[in-house]
């Protein structure tokens, strides 16, 4: 039963440790607010400034995962280039060293004495409404030191144990002598461990109890960190699953990267070890019971993860280009149109990070939601253009099977807005139920209101593909030359309106003149008047039948309320509220 006890000790002293980092972690993220994500996106102008920007963010946020996935949803969302990503990542590796000394530090001093005064102050700062965040970060620490803390008793307690010490030491015993499969062995173990645990910093902690304790010699633990630098890879792969291929790429050569790492690493094991322990002080075959032991192990492991990752991203900074080509071969661009199926973008994978990465990534989903209604236009456009050029609506006729292929695809297009409206709304309402700020607060707001008016965007667009379809399928006349001018001019000006809205949703609010879409929209509503009266006396005067009338004010109409939903979009995205 101590055993058992003892096992579900050091589960749950893990599970405080993961909890503590992700909660520091999401603290120091709200802390950085959106500067960390414009630096990001704007420091990137070469490999160095991209290497040194992945490096202090990752620094600053304490995750080398939340940089990586950052940087894979901007590849997506076109806002870095490949090549960019590789440095940034690059820099990401040698950012997230610093976890490695923090866990030292927790097997090196006496860190519970710091645990509850942490909490305490935590708590006082927690409901003080100012200095909440604040409040938040020391209770991440203190989560973090508490878990390893609890840990490196809970490891002495277990080697203390005569049975569980006696059982643990024959297991490893078999894997004491130096060969490669030995070597390969926890380097699998190290990559399995922390592909399950979904946590590099976690397995870290483990590698340093066991080594520190004595259990695990220096060697083995140094190989579970390599396996750890490959098991932290995947989380950004799962993510890309489902982004597009720059994205998949750029995932992908976050693997790479460490891979070659691992490989020259494993090649040069002997020199760089001894380099790591002379640096340190550290004695290979000194007995786990010596004096200061378990702080110089601990100082080994976290000094060899900084050098390996400081090494390998040096040592590879020069060949960027090779890895793009590289993962560009690896890496093929499917041949279907992705446009053409549902898929979200940047919030299917199911991996929550912090609420304010999160509100990032839903923002660029509603870009890319306000891009493919402008798009589901354009086909209204080109529908319109394919019914006046149609001359035989037999079955079998090539034109009339283009028509009925391009009404077909604005069909999949609304179904698809209907979808996004709903899937964004499911995703913003699961991170409405975080502790958020007031800013974040209001962009949810907004992006619901956003959506909400991108979809009738969808629907306004699917009712004017369904009145070209009537009229189409009608044996009534053609719209008259003048009628057709007057539908492209109105088409013409709201494809302005959408233009300009598509400007707002992937720019600066700060720098978008709002009275340009006032102005377009008044010159739609005018015209809307204008044409509404000249159909009244065009159908008096016979100059079309009433149906034909019918019809045409019926796309007049839809284009000036769809006009009217994209000034919603930009006075939500603007902040000014619904009259």
């Amino acid at each position: 039963m101590s055993i058992w006890m003892t096992v579900f000790k050091l589960l749950g002293s893990l599970a405080l440790l993961m909890f503590g980092m992700k909660a520091m972690s999401e603290a120091l993220q709200k802390m950085a607010g959106p500067q960390l994500r414009h630096v990001l996106g704007a420091m990137t102008t070469n490999r160095f400034t991209g290497m040194l920007t992945g490096m202090f963010v990752t620094a600053a946020v304490q995750s080398s995962t939340a940089t990586t996935l950052m940087t894979v949803s901007f590849v997506n969302a076109g806002l870095l280039t490949l090549l960019q990503a590789i440095s940034v990542i690059m820099g990401a590796h040698i950012g997230t060293t610093i976890t490695a000394w923090i866990m030292s530090l927790g097997f090196s001093v006496e860190i519970m004495n710091f645990v509850y005064p942490a909490f305490f102050l935590g708590i006082i700062l927690i409901y003080m409404k100012k200095r909440r965040i604040i409040g938040d970060l020391l209770f991440g620490i203190a989560f973090l030191f508490l878990g390893l803390g609890t840990l490196k008793e809970t490891g002495f307690m277990l080697v203390e144990d005569p049975s569980a010490s006696q059982a643990i030491s024959s297991f490893f015993q078999n894997f004491n002598q130096p060969t490669f499969w030995n070597k390969l062995f926890f380097l699998l173990m190290g990559t399995l461990l922390t592909v399950c645990v979904q946590s590099s910093a976690a397995i870290m902690a483990i590698t340093m109890m066991l080594c520190t304790t004595g259990v695990l010699h220096i060697d083995q633990g140094i190989m579970l960190v390599l396996g750890e630098n490959i098991g932290t890879t995947i989380t950004a792969n799962i993510v890309a699953i489902s982004a597009n291929v720059q994205a998949r790429r750029a995932a992908f050569a976050h693997f790479v990267i460490n891979a070659i790492g691992v490989v020259w690493a494993l090649i040069l094991m002997k020199p760089f070890f001894s380099l790591v322990c002379q640096v340190v002080g550290f004695d290979p075959d000194m007995l786990s019971t010596a004096p200061g032991f378990a702080v110089k192990a601990s100082m080994v492991l976290a000094t060899f993860h900084s050098f390996f990752n400081i090494a390998n991203t040096l040592l590879q900074i020069g060949f960027v280009q090779y890895i793009e080509r590289l993962v560009c071969w690896v890496i093929k661009p499917k041949d279907s149109d992705e446009e053409e199926e549902f898929r979200l973008h940047f919030i299917t994978s199911g991996i929550m990070k912090t609420p304010e990465l999160s509100v990032l990534e839903a923002q660029k989903e509603v870009k890319d939601f306000s891009r493919r209604m402008q798009g589901m236009f354009d086909m209204v456009k080109e529908l319109l253009n394919e019914s006046s050029t149609t001359t035989s609506k037999k079955k079998g006729d090539k034109n009339g099977e283009d028509f009925n292929k391009l009404y077909s695809r604005i069909e999949k297009y609304e179904n698809i807005s209907d979808n996004m409206e709903i899937e964004i709304a499911k995703y913003l309402d699961q991170v409405g139920d975080a502790h958020l700020s007031d800013d974040t607060k209001s962009k949810i707001r907004a992006m619901l209101r956003e959506i909400s008016e991108l979809e009738s965007i969808g629907d306004a667009c699917y009712n004017m593909a369904r009145s070209i379809l009537r009229k189409y399928q009608s044996k009534q006349d053609h719209f008259s030359d003048r009628q057709y001018d007057h539908i492209h001019q109105m088409m013409l000006l709201t494809d302005n309106a959408l233009t300009e809205m598509n400007q707002l949703m992937g720019g600066r609010k700060e720098g978008f003149d709002i009275n340009r879409i006032y102005n377009i929209e008044n010159e739609i509503n005018n015209y809307r008047a204008q044409l509404k009266s000249q159909n009244i006396i065009d159908v008096n005067n016979h100059e079309y039948t009433y149906a034909v009338g019918t019809i045409y004010m019926d796309l007049i109409n839809e284009c000036e309320k769809l006009s009217d939903y994209v000034v919603n979009v930009v006075e939500a995205r603007m902040g000014i509220k619904q009259h």
